[in-house]
């Protein structure tokens, strides 16, 4: 995967609640190849706001050979998605860089599977691209989507929910639960947790039958939901899920050196090595490395994204989270540098020319 930012027009930005928007892309020819995309995958957004180099990672909600089109919701104090849902308007560029992510399903004209895909708020954006792709390219599988909102005014993408359903009558099957507004089943109102998801197993989905699950939300209730989905007998290499956070860190704090035992960091990108101490106990090492070379990627710098993601080749680091990497990844020596902080006395040497080169 390349690291690359690409300037791209904003072709459409269409309302789908009342703070969310979806925004499609217009893609030059010659970045056609670039912006193919697989189901579930996302893209990293670069715009630069009252000075501040903000970097977003929202999901493509559009399947395959239909446009590139990602979802934004507006979160509280939210920079860059306040000003998409607000201010944002086509004939604008962003900067762009290819899809990424693995939270995604491979698609087979010959396969017949019965999916089950489990969404929250925004986290419907890469199941529609899944859902939508699965019905249309699998003519003999099956997919259930229950998605979770506080009403059906905050529902993304509900008309093409309703299309999707009316296409596909036989093969795709939607529940909504609504948390904040009253339904005449109570099974239907609440929220998607372990105790929901066991009601509706006994209720209206065989667990035994189903291939694959897909999970999208916040921690809390993936975490849940893959606890019940054990319990209930689903083997761990069934259930597949990505997180969605509501809060992001909007401000990249400045490297602090101030203070404690600094460590040598040495940092290569593109074939050329920049060198910044460190301090172990300051920021991670991802805004150590962004203070010598503008151009180190990242996004979310939560620990979910892997577009951070760079390789040991010498030193030790600790992680904070890691919800991205591969165990084949961790033992590779890949690591989040958004999470990092470099342990002993170093140096620490920090490669980004190998993103990408495993598993993803």
């Amino acid at each position: 995967m390349s690291i690359e930012f690409h300037r791209l027009k904003v072709a459409e930005v269409r309302p789908e609640t009342d703070e969310s928007v979806s925004i499609t892309f217009d893609i030059p020819e010659d970045l056609t190849g670039t912006f193919v995309h697989v189901p579930g995958q996302h893209l990293v957004i670069r715009r630069e706001l009252g000075g501040e180099d903000l970097r977003r990672s929202y999901s493509i909600c559009s399947a395959p050979g239909e446009g590139v089109r990602i979802g934004v919701k507006r979160i509280p104090d939210g920079a860059f998605s306040t000003w998409a849902t607000t201010e944002l308007a086509p004939g604008e560029i962003l900067e762009v860089m290819a899809p990424i992510g693995e939270f995604t399903v491979d698609c087979r004209a010959d396969q017949a599977r019965n999916l089950v895909m489990v969404a929250a708020g925004s986290g419907i954006t890469p199941v529609l691209s899944m859902a939508t792709a699965v019905l249309r390219d699998e003519p003999g599988s099956e997919v259930t989507l229950l998605y979770g909102n506080r009403n059906s005014r905050s529902i993304m993408f509900h008309e093409e929910l309703e299309a999707l359903k009316n296409r596909y009558p036989e093969r795709f099957r939607m529940i909504h639960i609504l948390s904040r507004e009253a339904h005449q089943v109570p099974l239907f109102e609440g929220r998607i947790d372990g105790e929901k998801l066991r009601r509706l197993a006994e209720a209206l989905i065989d667990v035994g039958a189903v291939d694959r699950w897909y999970l999208c939300g916040p921690l809390e209730m993936v975490e849940d939901l893959t606890g019940t989905l054990v319990d209930l007998g689903v083997p761990a290499e069934r259930v597949d899920s990505e997180l969605f956070f509501d809060q992001r860190i909007e401000r990249v704090p400045a490297p602090s050196v101030d203070q404690g035992d600094l460590v040598e960091m040495r940092v290569t990108i593109d074939g050329r090595t920049s060198v910044v101490l460190v301090d172990p106990a300051g920021p991670p090492v991802l805004d150590y490395a962004r203070s010598v070379r503008a151009e180190v990627p990242f996004a979310c710098k939560g620990g979910m994204c892997a577009t951070c993601k760079a390789v040991v080749v010498e030193g030790e680091v600790t992680m904070a989270k890691n919800y991205a990497l591969t165990d084949e990844e961790l033992a590779a020596g890949m690591i989040l540098t958004c999470q990092s902080h470099p342990v002993g006395d170093g140096p620490l040497i920090v490669s980004y020319d190998v993103h990408g080169g495993i598993g993803r």
